[in-house]
């Protein structure tokens, strides 16, 4: 399992009565996959930028932002044509990023680190199935909220009962106001007659969430980007057998294909962000943060379309502004009071 940091210190755990560390005991280099001599992104901003990929590729930013028209949305794709070539040609799309990625230099890959990813592939595959599915029958309104507080509920929890995260108090109150906020800003609750399909879909897909998060979030920062594309290879061939059985629905315009490898690519980009941000921070903190998708297409329709928002949106919106501040600064205090401990920085 992943190390967070307060048992990777070898000196001792505190030092009773001093506030700073002795002059002989050397500071450590900071996050459990610190560069020596580099100085890593910021955790929150690389989650939060993972969460604006996210965004785009939706399935609510299509109908916010242009109705009728073609943007670069899973969802409107699946009512355009059937979910299962969206899915198989949207994890195409990522393993392609993916693997123009690895021309990143990379340090050794350990075979555990492949498995992570592997294991990683094997909920994308599940999530982006079952959310396609449910837009694909309507349920837009049902699948995605439920999703997102799904995933980020199981991964908070795995994180704290099994990986052994501690988040400090500051980030407690972040996470706690991010689930009322995810599922009134995407709507949840809003259309009560597809609750009962797209809540299973989307309990489902939640689930594939989690396991992404919880598992790509073990692989080492020594791995590079391989992580990410054993997820999209593993991913692949799970849905290569739907693939096989509906193989003439892959004969779509060559518009629509385009589209559909486009937004498997920005997953891609998405999850290699994610994967960058739980190397720097609390596994629990980065997948919050990196789950306020859901908030984009409403920003984007309010400042770009001049949209109305709902009352209830209008109070997931302040309630992901506030997690973010919350979940920012509760890291960064943590953060304070590790280095006055000598410890990594893992929160």
């Amino acid at each position: 399992m992943r190390n967070t940091g307060a048992s990777s210190w070898s000196g001792p755990p505190l030092y009773p009565g001093r506030r700073t560390r002795p002059e002989h005991v050397p500071k450590p280099t900071g996050h459990r996959n610190a560069v020596p001599g580099h100085s890593p992104p910021d955790g929150p901003l690389l989650a939060l930028a993972s969460a604006v990929c996210y965004g785009i590729v939706v399935p609510q930013l299509s109908a916010s932002l242009e109705p009728g028209g073609a943007p670069i949305a899973g969802g409107l794709l699946s009512r355009r044509i059937h979910h299962t070539t969206v899915t198989s040609l949207g994890q195409l799309g990522g393993l392609l990023l993916a693997v123009a990625a690895l021309l990143v230099p990379a340090g050794p890959v350990r075979p555990a680190d492949l498995l992570w990813g592997a294991l990683s592939g094997l909920g994308s595959g599940v999530a982006m199935f079952f959310l396609n599915r449910s837009v694909s029958r309507g349920a837009t309104s049902v699948v995605v909220p439920v999703s997102a507080v799904t995933g980020v509920g199981l991964s908070v929890l795995c994180g704290v009962l099994v990986v052994g995260d501690r988040p400090g108090a500051l980030a407690w109150a972040g996470i706690a106001v991010t689930v009322p906020a995810l599922w009134l800003v995407s709507g949840g609750g809003a259309d009560r007659a597809a609750m009962g399909p797209g809540t299973t879909d989307g309990l489902l897909a939640g689930t594939g969430v989690a396991v992404r998060y919880i598992a790509l979030g073990q692989a080492d920062a020594a791995g590079g980007l391989w992580p990410v594309a054993a997820d999209r290879a593993a991913a692949v061939l799970l849905l290569l057998p739907g693939t096989a059985r509906h193989a003439r629905r892959l004969r779509v315009p060559p518009r629509h294909a385009v589209e559909a490898l486009l937004v498997g690519a920005g997953a891609a980009l998405a999850l290699s962000l994610y994967l960058l941000a739980a190397q720097q921070q609390l596994l629990a903190v980065a997948v919050v943060l990196a789950s306020l998708y859901p908030a984009l297409p409403v920003v984007l329709g309010l400042a770009l379309l001049h949209e109305r928002v709902t009352r209830r949106q209008a109070a997931g919106l302040l309630g992901a502004a506030a997690a973010t501040v919350l979940l920012t600064l509760g890291r960064r205090a943590g953060a304070a009071r590790r280095d006055h401990a000598g410890l990594p920085d893992r929160d």
